[in-house]
């Protein structure tokens, strides 16, 4: 005669006796115990691919810093001498560098973080360990590179008269803001990129279009609105200032314009800084990022290596 287990369903059988699938989503609480349990295993990552990263190159490392210089000096010939985009700002170097800089690092961390699934399949096959260990790690690599580019800006912000004050204290406050958003980013695009490998074609473009909407090497509020200049009558496009309000909600443009805020001297008073709701902006956008980039990252969680 057949037990009572033999005519019992497998998964109630399994559900009864505690059993659940070995790839199975964990809950949100219990996800997130399991991402600092493995936080050794993330740091060891982030910085074994750091050193990876540039191992065949003569010059290493440099190019994390050589690659927004060169930019910026491009884009310093093109949009400030040619185009002018350098017309009634103070110590516009300062604030193209600036905006280089920030901008680079959340352009670098949404890039890398597309590929670290789809980039990663076999050791996500090997290994059981919570996939948001490695936009993680992508992120953290990207801050350890901001550390070194950070102090090469702080060198070229005093080479353009630029002097240390109190208010670069809040540099790292600003960057944890920063890294909070970007972690939120790169968890979106990866999890679009572990099924969507297109995605990182389309990501160039992506990048940089957002690149010219920001306000890196121009004045939002100069090109938006425009402020009166000495002898030149209203410079800018005359547009209402909630035009300009808008384009400064860009999350983009609004850790630059806070950046520069610490970095550049007398800038919150200039005619062409940004408004004074700045830094609420970084942080709505730093926690609703990370936020939503968590649960819809984990919300796939059991999909992830399967393709």
């Amino acid at each position: 005669m057949r037990s009572a287990d033999e005519h019992e369903p497998m998964a109630a059988l399994a559900a009864r006796h505690g059993l659940r699938p070995a790839l199975a989503r964990p809950r949100i609480g219990a996800y997130l115990r399991q991402v600092w349990h493995r936080r050794h295993f993330t740091l060891e990552y982030a910085s074994s691919r750091n050193a990876a990263r540039y191992t065949g190159s003569p010059i290493g490392r440099l190019w994390q810093v050589l690659t927004p210089l060169l930019n910026a000096a491009i884009y310093y010939v093109m949009f400030g001498v040619i185009l002018g985009g350098r017309v009634g700002i103070e110590d516009y170097p300062a604030f193209l560098l600036t905006g280089m800089f920030v901008f680079t690092f959340t352009q670098r961390s949404i890039a890398t973080s597309a590929k670290s699934i789809s980039g990663n399949l076999s050791l996500i096959r090997a290994l059981h360990f919570p996939r948001v260990s490695l936009p993680i790690s992508c992120v953290i690599q990207e801050l350890q590179q901001l550390c070194y580019s950070m102090g090469v800006l702080a060198v070229l912000l005093v080479l353009t008269g630029q002097f240390p004050t109190w208010h670069w204290l809040l540099l790292p406050v600003l960057l944890a803001l920063q890294t909070m958003f970007n972690l939120g980013a790169g968890l979106v695009v990866a999890r679009l990129g572990s099924s969507m490998r297109d995605i990182n074609q389309l990501l160039p473009f992506v990048t940089r279009a957002w690149l010219y909407s920001s306000g890196v090497f121009f004045s939002i509020q100069d090109k938006a609105v425009g402020h009166p200049t000495a002898g030149n009558g209203w410079s800018g496009a005359n547009l209402p200032q909630w035009v300009a309000d808008l384009m400064y909600l860009n999350p983009a443009a609004s850790f630059m314009e806070a950046a520069r805020e610490i970095l550049m001297t007398g800038y919150r008073d200039a005619p062409y800084a940004g408004p004074p709701w700045i830094w609420a902006s970084c942080a709505g956008w730093a926690v609703l990022m990370l936020l939503f980039g968590l649960w819809y990252f984990w919300r796939a969680e059991a999909s992830y290596g399967r393709g």
